[in-house]
């Protein structure tokens, strides 16, 4: 059915106000982080890269943002290896227990956070892992899996299995298949959950802070203790940088499913 160009002008306009509505307040912060004054003031007085300098040379945002750093590609990596495992042994289960066993690797998504901080830092206090780099992978790890899962999953639903019928009938082995065929193909959607699961990771918050400790801090953590004892417009710099940052990993994760989709059809 094709619509009158009235209805799409009118769509066109209500998508507009929707996309202004979500980000207008997003953006408020990218004014603030050049203000020439030490407070959070909309709008900004003069324009300064003070803040961005302090961001720099300051040792505990720079610490921190190593850390998160470090923290962030660990858990894309083991991850995206265990998303992968799993939306491929999810793929190829018949039993109705896929479902269920899908439905609990999903969980970290729909449990509230703070439920689940507080249940990992209980575990953690008996297995001392609070506040070691240990802890902070494998909890944010926990987080960062179901949108890997999700990722590759989507890709396994259109590959095409008689291409792995094929390998085996020429003579490869389900690792040499596996290497050869199925990953080459499903390659763009585990790329997108690695760039998801890195993002997940560095924007973490809840569970890191009842993880963290003084001498290990992630940059999120830094930017909640920086907001209740400063309040200057570093906070806002490093949230321009983390909007930056978050939006090119998400872009980048839907072009490469865009691109996917596009290639199959």
């Amino acid at each position: 059915m094709e619509m009158k160009p009235l209805t799409r002008v009118i769509l066109g306009l209500c998508c507009i106000l929707v996309a202004i509505w979500l980000v207008a307040p997003t953006l408020v912060v990218v004014p603030m982080s050049f203000n020439e004054n030490k407070s959070l003031a909309f709008p900004p007085h003069g324009f300064s890269w003070q803040w961005y300098d302090n961001f720099v040379t300051n040792p505990e945002w720079s610490t921190s943002f190593m850390n998160s750093l470090q923290v962030a590609c660990l858990v894309a990596v083991f991850a995206t290896v265990l998303g992968t495992l799993a939306a491929f042994g999810l793929d190829r289960m018949k039993a109705r227990s896929a479902n269920l066993l899908r439905m609990l690797l999903l969980t970290p998504m729909v449990v509230p956070g703070v439920v689940l901080a507080i249940g990992i830092y209980a575990v953690y206090l008996d297995a001392q892992l609070v506040g070691t780099l240990t802890g902070f992978v494998l909890a944010h790890t926990i987080l960062a899996l179901p949108f890997v899962l999700i990722a590759v999953s989507a890709s396994l639903e259109v590959f095409d299995k008689r291409l792995e019928t094929a390998a085996a009938s020429l003579g490869a082995g389900a690792l040499t298949t596996f290497r050869t065929v199925t990953l080459p193909l499903i390659l763009p959607g585990v790329l997108s959950g690695l760039l998801f699961a890195f993002a997940t990771s560095f924007d973490e918050i809840i569970v890191s802070l009842f993880i963290t400790n003084p001498y290990l801090k992630t940059l999120p953590v830094q930017i909640f203790t920086s907001i209740t004892r400063d309040a200057d417009p570093t906070v806002a710099a490093v949230g321009t940088v983390l909007l930056c940052a978050t939006t090119t990993l998400i872009g980048g994760g839907m072009l490469l499913a865009t691109r996917e989709r596009k290639g199959r059809s």
